[in-house]
C-alpha cells in the first residue's frame, strides 16, 4: 500500500541528476550556454599558462621559482625583490619574508581579465540553472512532500523490521481490555544469548504484584521490562517474548525508578521518591500502568512499609495496575493476605549466593541479606549478633519462606526430569512404532514376493507334469495300436524335460532375506546366517551397524549384520552327538548331499569317498557336497580328491542360489 502511495517524477529526477556531479559542481552539460562558457574559461587559461611558461623559461634568473600560480583568481609568477622593476607588470602579493614579489606580467593582463569575466558569466549561468531547477521542484512540492512522508513511513517499517530481527522478536496480542502477560521476556538492552527471561503476568484478579527478592536479583529490571515492553507494544514494534504473549493498551504508563536525590534541590533519596510519587497520584487514572521502584525506602521501616501500603491502596481505587518492589516484610504479608496482591520473587540459589534472575509468582522473595554479606566477607561474629537480633515473628516468616522456596526448587527440578523423561519416552515411542511399521511393511512385501515366486514355481511345475502325462498317454496308445514305442528315447526325452524343469525351478528359486532386526544385537544372541542358512551365536556385541563375529560351529566369521536374522533362544537347536559317516540329505535340486563343514581334511576325504560309493550305488546322477567356504583348504582338498575319483565325470563350484564357492556339484559317470 504504502509503496503505491509513491508517485515519483523520473523526468526532474533525471534532468536533477544529471545537472550535478556532486553536491558543490555542475555538470558541463547542465546547459549548453554553461558549457560554451567553460569550454572558452579552460581555453583562455590554457592561453595565459602558455604565455606565462614562456615567460618563466626566458627570465629564470629573476624568479625565485620557475613556477605559475595564482593570486585572487589571476596568473602570477613569483619574482625576486631585487628585479620588481626590471620585470615589469601587476603587483598582486608578497611573500611575508618579502624576498618575493607575486606580479601578474603586463602581456597577460589582457588574458588574465577574460578569463576572470569567463568566470562571473559562469558564476551567473548557475544562479540561473539553480533557480531553473529550484522552480521546477517546487512545481511539484505537493507530491514530493507526499513521497516524503511515504519513505518516512517506510523507512521506519523497516526500522522495525531490522530492530525485531536483532532482538528475535515476535508479534504480541493488543487487547483493550483483559490482562498482559508476557512469556519468556527479556528486557531489549540485554544480549539474548545471555539474558534470564522471565515471565510476568498481570491483570485480571490481579491489578497489583509486590516483588521482593535480594538486591541484584532482577526486581528493577523486571518491572523496567514490563513497562518497556507495553510501550513498545504500544507503539507498534515486536517484543522480545515468546509467541503467545499478551499485552493490554495502557493510557499511561508512570514509573518512580532509581534514585533522584539532589544537593541543589534538597532531595533525600525519600523526598525524591515522594516527589515523583507525588506527581503519579496527580495523573493516574483508570487502566493506568503505575511502576514503584523500592516503594517507602529511604525513611523509618515501618512508617515507609504503612505509607506504601496506603499509596498502592489508593492507586488500586482508582483502577490503576500496579507492579512494585521492596524489601518490606509487611508488604509480603500484604500481598499474601490482599486478594488481588500477588507476590512475586526474584530467585536466589542458597548454595552458590548468587541469583537466578528468575521471576518466580506466588510466593515472596527473602532479601538474603546476610547470605550476601558473608559472600562478600563480612565477619561471622556480625553477623550472628544481627540474626539474634531479629524477631522471633520475623524469623519464623523469613524461616517459612525458606522452606517454601526449598521447596518450590525442588519440585520444579523434579518437574523438569518429568518433562524430560516425557519427552524421551514419547521419542522412543515414535521410534518404536515408527520400526514396528517399517518391519511389517517389509514383512508383507517379502510375503506378497514369496508368494508370487511360489505361485510361479506351481505353475511350472504344473506345466511340466502335464507335459509328461501327455506322452505317457502319447506311448500308452501307440503301445495300444501296436506301434513299436521306443521307450529309451522316450525315458531320456522324459528325462530331459524333468532336468530343463528342475533347472528352471533352481533359477526362480526365492532368495531369502533376513528380516530387519527388531533390537540391536548382542553377546550371545543366536543369530542365522540367511545366505547360507548357519546357526551361530554372536561373540562380541556391535558398535552402531559395523560387522558382527558369529561363532558357527568352530569356525569364527564376520557377517554382515544385513545378513543375520536374528532367533529367539527357543529356537536354538539343541546339540546332537556327532554321528561318523556320510551325513545323506535330500537337497532341493533332487539330488543327495553331504556336509563336510567342521571336519579337518582327512576326515572330509574319507567321508567324500563313502558317499561317492552310496551314490554310486544308488544310481545317482548328481550330488551336492557342502564344504563352506572358510579358508578355501577344505574346498580344495575335496576337489582335488573327485579329480583323481573314476566315478566322477564332472564337477562345479554351486550357482547362486545353490551355496555359491560354499559347495561342490559333482556329476557322476
Amino acid at each position: 500500500v504504502f509503496f503505491q502511495r509513491l508517485s515519483g517524477n523520473k523526468d526532474l529526477e533525471e534532468k536533477i541528476y544529471n545537472a550535478f556531479l556532486s553536491e558543490e559542481e555542475l555538470a558541463d552539460n547542465a546547459s549548453p550556454a554553461l558549457n560554451d562558457i567553460r569550454r572558452n574559461k579552460r581555453a583562455a587559461a590554457s592561453r595565459v599558462r602558455d604565455v606565462l611558461n614562456r615567460i618563466v623559461s626566458s627570465n629564470s634568473k629573476m624568479l625565485q621559482d620557475s613556477i605559475v600560480t595564482q593570486r585572487d583568481g589571476r596568473y602570477v609568477v613569483p619574482v625576486k625583490a631585487e628585479y620588481k622593476n626590471a620585470f615589469g607588470g601587476l603587483v598582486h602579493d608578497v611573500s611575508s619574508s618579502g624576498a618575493t614579489f607575486f606580479i601578474e606580467p603586463q602581456s597577460v593582463v589582457e588574458l588574465n581579465n577574460t578569463l576572470r569575466e569567463l568566470e562571473a558569466k559562469e558564476k551567473q549561468e548557475i544562479a540561473r540553472i539553480l533557480a531553473e531547477l529550484s522552480a521546477e521542484v517546487a512545481s511539484f512540492a505537493g507530491p514530493i512532500l507526499g513521497d516524503y512522508d511515504t519513505l518516512c513511513i517506510l523507512d521506519l517499517i523497516f526500522a522495525k523490521g531490522k530492530l525485531s530481527y536483532k532482538m528475535k522478536a515476535s508479534r504480541p496480542t493488543l487487547v483493550e481490555q483483559g490482562r498482559t502477560e508476557l512469556n519468556r521476556a527479556r528486557h531489549p538492552l540485554l544480549d539474548p544469548d545471555k539474558a534470564v527471561p522471565i515471565t510476568f503476568a498481570i491483570g485480571g484478579k490481579t491489578d497489583t504484584v509486590i516483588i521482593t527478592g535480594p538486591n541484584t536479583g532482577g526486581k528493577t529490571v523486571s518491572i523496567k521490562t514490563l513497562g518497556l515492553l507495553t510501550l513498545m507494544a504500544q507503539c507498534g514494534l515486536q517484543l522480545p517474548v515468546g509467541g503467545d504473549s499478551t499485552v493490554r493498551i495502557c493510557p499511561n504508563v508512570l514509573s518512580d525508578i532509581g534514585d533522584e536525590q539532589s544537593i541543589q534541590q534538597s532531595l533525600s533519596t525519600f523526598s525524591a521518591h515522594m516527589t515523583n510519587i507525588v506527581r503519579i497520584l496527580e495523573k493516574a487514572g483508570p487502566g493506568d500502568l503505575v511502576l514503584l521502584d523500592e516503594l517507602g525506602a529511604g525513611t523509618d521501616p515501618v512508617e515507609g512499609a504503612a505509607l506504601a501500603v496506603s499509596i498502592i491502596e489508593e492507586l488500586r481505587s482508582r483502577g490503576v495496575w500496579v507492579a512494585a518492589t521492596t524489601h518490606y516484610a509487611e508488604m509480603k504479608l500484604y500481598a499474601l493476605e490482599t486478594p488481588g496482591v500477588e507476590n512475586a520473587s526474584c530467585e536466589f540459589d542458597v548454595q552458590t549466593l548468587m541469583p537466578t534472575y528468575k521471576l518466580v509468582f506466588g510466593i515472596p522473595g527473602k532479601s538474603n541479606a546476610f547470605a550476601i554479606s558473608r559472600r562478600l566477607g563480612l565477619e561471622e561474629g556480625i553477623l550472628r549478633r544481627a540474626e539474634q537480633s531479629i524477631g522471633v515473628k520475623d524469623k519464623a516468616f523469613e524461616d517459612v519462606i525458606s522452606q517454601l522456596d526449598e521447596r518450590r526448587q525442588e519440585l520444579e527440578r523434579e518437574l523438569a526430569t518429568a518433562k524430560r523423561q516425557a519427552r524421551e519416552a514419547e521419542e522412543l515411542n515414535r521410534r518404536a512404532t515408527e520400526r514396528m511399521s517399517n518391519l511389517e511393511r517389509d514383512r508383507d512385501k517379502l510375503i506378497f514376493d514369496a508368494r508370487l515366486q511360489a505361485q510361479g514355481l506351481i505353475e511350472e511345475a504344473r506345466r511340466s507334469a502335464e507335459q509328461v502325462l501327455e506322452e505317457a498317454k502319447r506311448l500308452k496308445q501307440e503301445a495300444a495300436d501296436g506301434k513299436d514305442a521306443n521307450l529309451a528315447a522316450a525315458r531320456a526325452a522324459f528325462r530331459g524335460e524333468l532336468n530343463e524343469a528342475q533347472k528352471k525351478v533352481q533359477t526362480q528359486k526365492v532368495t531369502k532375506q533376513a528380516m530387519p532386526l527388531p533390537r540391536s544385537l548382542r553377546a550371545g544372541d543366536v543369530v542365522e546366517i540367511v545366505s547360507t542358512g548357519t546357526r551361530g551365536t554372536v561373540l562380541t556385541t556391535p558398535a552402531g551397524k559395523e560387522p558382527v563375529l558369529v561363532q558357527a560351529g568352530i569356525l569364527k566369521i564376520t557377517v554382515k549384520q544385513s545378513d543375520l536374522q536374528l532367533l529367539d533362544q527357543s529356537d536354538k537347536p539343541k546339540e546332537q552327538p556327532r554321528k561318523r559317516g556320510p551325513v545323506l540329505q535330500a537337497p532341493t535340486s533332487g539330488g543327495m548331499e553331504v556336509d563336510l563343514r567342521g571336519q579337518s581334511a582327512d576326515e572330509a576325504i574319507m567321508e567324500l569317498e563313502r558317499f561317492i560309493d552310496t551314490a554310486i550305488r544308488r544310481r545317482l546322477e548328481t550330488v551336492r557336497i557342502i564344504h563352506g567356504k572358510g579358508t578355501g583348504v577344505l574346498r580344495k582338498a575335496v576337489q582335488q580328491r573327485l579329480k583323481a575319483m573314476p566315478q566322477v565325470k564332472t564337477f562345479r563350484l554351486g550357482l547362486y542360489g545353490e551355496g555359491e564357492d560354499g559347495v561342490t556339484i559333482a556329476t557322476l559317470k
